[in-house]
Order: structure tokens, then C-alpha cells, then sequence
């Protein structure tokens, strides 16, 4: 989900409304009698307006990148960070009734913010918050008392454990604030990514499967007139050459045409309690073949407790993934297949299991990261690869209730995670390999296919 640069814009329409409120609460403040010096509130609620100009007119000529609205958002939250300091200073800091607005800008740093920023944000609140109730109570900055009627002719000094107290309460809810906005802004993410990967499975699926109806017909009537012109020139070896190179070919667009098909149609999934373990130990076999040189498989495998899934759609998941990875070694590597419980670590999903794919390879670039699970979208289209398989996992991995995630560094190798809930009943049987000509069992945990 894309930062919108209206987020942005709507900061500064939303400004205008709070330098209205400052002035009209500092003149009720002053009127009162419960504000002694306003005129300090007044040149901060000035300075805010200022600023607030400055940003409405730098928008003009900006590019609306995620970058450059990220940064936009940051600086504004920065500049409202110390207005509201300053605001909160001159008016009796520690007993200010509007201490609790710097919550707010915790939301809006969660909301629009990426990364490590809103967490930056709430670090710079509690240094503001902490470092002037500190200079007050030292009294190194003077103090800005506001006069209520039930207080006492003269005003007492900070008192410390008062100030720490505060302290304490609104740092805390400062923290749990932005980690609990961001942690929904992430699902939130997820959500509307899978949402628009499946809007455009829905559109593609029926576009190809019309392609694939209208390529497959024309293949039966041309296999079959080369059924009868192979027959006629058996006697001819170079034409009965040319023959089995176009058999051969058409059966390639056929099974092209196949798995289109099998893409754009939806996929059953039959769920139920499903050992991890033993469909990593059902694929293994698959993977012993020659075509994958010098490339050394390793298993991790922990006690985890049965998920709920489909244990042959799950092979057939994790076998895409390895083949995926032994495409990112070609000059060999390391291949590891790990199962660990996340338990409570996982936000999405509480007490789920996850499947990590792990490869030593080229790595994938980080512009690439976005588009990998997208239909047809591949970088090995050299060696046939459709861009079909990874839309495929997800969609397939979606249907069981779980999600799959990919971290990859360049040159150094990349991981897929595959994270799935728990079951609620003993897990069945392992599921019997998938069973291919010329595969030998060998030992688990631990092996080295060799050309």
C-alpha cells in the first residue's frame, strides 16, 4: 500500500485548524486569568503558522514519490513536535491538560511512516517530554506556571517524583501508541496486498484461460495431421527427424498451455492437520536430480506441532521454492529448508509455524522484491521461466489461511518464509512423494546432490 501524497497535504489543512486553537485557547487562558503571560503561546502559535505556510507552498512543485511524501510527513511531524513543547512549556508543563496531544503525532508517524522512522519519532516526544521536565526541576529554564483558582497565592516548586510520574505515564503511552499503529499499519499492508494480488489473479485468470482454450484447439488438429504425415515418411530419416522436432515442440506449447490453464482456474485446497516436517521429508526426494550441480541441501528441522494446510499443495509449494533456488546457484551453493514454531513473535499471526526456504544465491534486487508474486512477471525469461510459479504459492498459501514473506540481500542469498497457523486436531499421515522417474530415496536431515 503506497504512501498517498495527501497525507501530506491534509497535515497542513489540519495545521490551520490548531493555530486557530491556540490562539483562542491562549485568549480564553489569558481572560480567565489562568494563563499569567501569554504573549509566549502567542509567538509560538505565530512561528507554527509560519511554517505552516512554508510547507503549503512547497508542496506546489513536489514530486508526490513515497520518498519524498515520507520525508515531507517527517519534517512536519518534527516541527510539530517542538511547537508542541514549546506550547506545553510556557504553559505549566507537567500539570498542561493537553500533554496527551503528542499521541497524536505518535499515530500519524505510525500511519505514514515507514521503517524505524516512527519509532525515531517517539525517541525525539520522550527526549522533548523528559529533557524540559528535567530543566524545570533543576531550575535551569524558569518555570511558566498557570494559575487555577484552587491553587495557593504562591506557587510550589516542581515536585520530582510528580514530574517523574508523569513522565513515566506518558512516555509508556507514547511507545505502546506507535507500536500498536504500526503493527496495524503492517497488517493493514499485507491486507491490501493480497487483496490486489488477488483483483489481478481474477483479471489475468480469465483472460488466459480464454488464450489457453484458444491455443489448445489448434494444437489437437496439428498433433494429429503430424501423427499421419510421421507415418507416411518413416521411411525417410531426416524427415522422420524434423517430425519428432516439431512433436516435440508442440508438446511444449502444450504443456505451456496446460499450466496456464491450471493457473487461471481456482484451486482446491483440502485442509486439515498437516506435519511440516514430514512434507519437507515427502520433497526431498524431488530434489535429487542431476540437472542441479554441486549444490548441497541441508534440513533444520525442529519439533514444531501440525499446521493447518493441504500436505500435497504444501509440496508443491515448497518445491517451486527450491526450484527457484537452485536457479539462483548455478554455480552451486547451500539450500536450507527450515521449520521453527514462531509462537508469539509472529504479529499477524499468533502461536503460527513457519517453512523458511533459505538459498546462498544472487540474491534478489530490492526494486524486484514488490513485483516477484506478481502473474508473469519473471527475470529468467531466457531459460523459460513464465512468472507464473511464485503468484501461484501465494495464492495457494492464502487459501490455507497463511501468507508468504521473502527477505534477500544481493549476492549474498534469499529467504522465503512460508507461515501458517496451527492446527486444532493430531496431525494425519505424511503425505507419499510426488513420484518422478530416476528419483532414489536417501537419508533426511542432511545431504549433497552432486552431478
Amino acid at each position: 500500500m503506497k504512501l498517498p501524497p495527501e497525507g501530506a497535504r491534509w497535515l497542513v489543512v489540519l495545521r490551520y485548524g490548531a493555530c486557530a486553537a491556540v490562539f483562542l485557547a491562549t485568549t480564553v487562558a489569558w481572560v480567565l486569568g489562568v494563563l499569567p503571560q501569554p504573549l509566549p503561546l502567542y509567538a509560538v502559535g505565530g512561528v507554527i503558522l509560519a511554517y505552516n505556510l512554508f510547507f503549503q507552498f512547497s508542496q506546489r512543485n513536489w514530486t508526490s514519490d513515497q520518498q519524498s511524501v515520507e520525508r515531507n510527513i517527517f519534517l512536519q511531524v518534527l516541527f510539530d513536535l517542538t511547537a508542541l513543547t514549546a506550547l506545553l512549556y510556557f504553559a505549566d508543563f507537567p500539570r498542561n491538560p493537553f500533554l496527551s496531544y503528542f499521541v497524536f503525532h505518535m499515530i500519524i508517524a505510525g500511519m505514514y511512516l515507514r521503517g524505524r522512522l516512527p519509532f525515531v519519532v517517539a525517541g525525539l516526544a520522550t527526549g522533548m517530554v523528559g529533557g524540559t521536565m528535567l530543566l524545570e526541576y533543576l531550575q535551569w529554564i524558569p518555570h511558566f506556571a498557570l494559575r487555577f483558582p484552587s491553587d495557593p497565592s504562591s506557587p510550589a516548586p516542581l515536585d520530582g517524583l510528580y514530574a517523574l510520574s508523569v513522565f513515566v505515564a506518558l512516555a509508556s503511552t507514547l511507545w505502546i501508541a506507535v507500536y500498536f499503529t504500526t503493527a496495524i499499519r503492517r497488517y493493514v499492508d499485507r491486507a491490501h496486498a493480497a487483496l490486489r494480488q488477488k483483483e489481478k489473479l481474477l483479471g489475468i485468470g480469465q483472460l488466459v484461460a480464454g488464450i489457453a482454450h484458444q491455443i489448445a484447439n489448434p494444437l489437437d488438429g496439428v498433433q494429429n495431421c503430424l501423427q499421419r504425415i510421421g507415418e507416411r515418411v518413416r521411411d525417410d530419416p531426416h524427415l522422420t527427424d524434423y517430425v519428432q522436432m516439431m512433436v516435440a515442440a508442440l508438446d511444449r506449447i502444450e504443456r505451456t498451455a496446460k499450466r496456464v490453464q491450471s493457473f487461471a482456474l481456482p484451486r482446491g485446497v483440502t485442509l486439515q492437520s498437516t506435519d511440516l516436517n514430514a512434507v519437507v521429508e515427502a520433497t526431498l526426494p524431488l530434489l535429487e536430480t542431476p540437472g542441479y550441480s554441486k549444490v548441497r541441501i541441508r534440513t533444520e528441522l525442529k519439533d514444531v506441532p501440525p499446521v493447518h494446510g493441504d500436505p500435497y499443495t504444501l509440496q508443491e509449494v515448497l518445491f517451486n521454492l527450491c526450484t527457484n533456488a537452485f536457479a539462483a546457484m548455478p554455480s552451486g551453493g547451500t539450500l536450507t529448508l527450515r521449520t521453527r514454531l514462531l509462537g508469539g513473535q509472529d504479529e499477524d499471526q499468533m502461536n503460527s509455524v513457519a517453512i523458511e526456504v533459505a538459498d546462498t544465491g544472487v540474491g534478489i534486487p530490492r526494486a524486484n522484491l514488490d513485483k516477484i508474486f506478481e502473474p508473469f512477471f519473471t527475470t529468467r525469461a531466457d531459460s523459460g521461466g513464465t512468472g507464473m510459479g511464485l503468484g501461484l504459492c501465494r495464492m495457494l498459501i492464502s487459501e490455507m489461511g497463511g501468507r508468504i514473506e521473502v527477505r534477500s540481500v544481493v549476492n549474498q542469498g534469499t529467504v522465503f518464509t512460508v507461515v501458517l497457523n496451527l492446527a486444532g486436531t493430531p496431525a494425519r499421515h505424511a503425505p507419499e512423494p510426488l513420484t518422478q522417474p530416476g528419483f532414489v530415496e536417501s537419508t533426511p536431515r542432511s545431504r549433497t546432490v552432486l552431478s
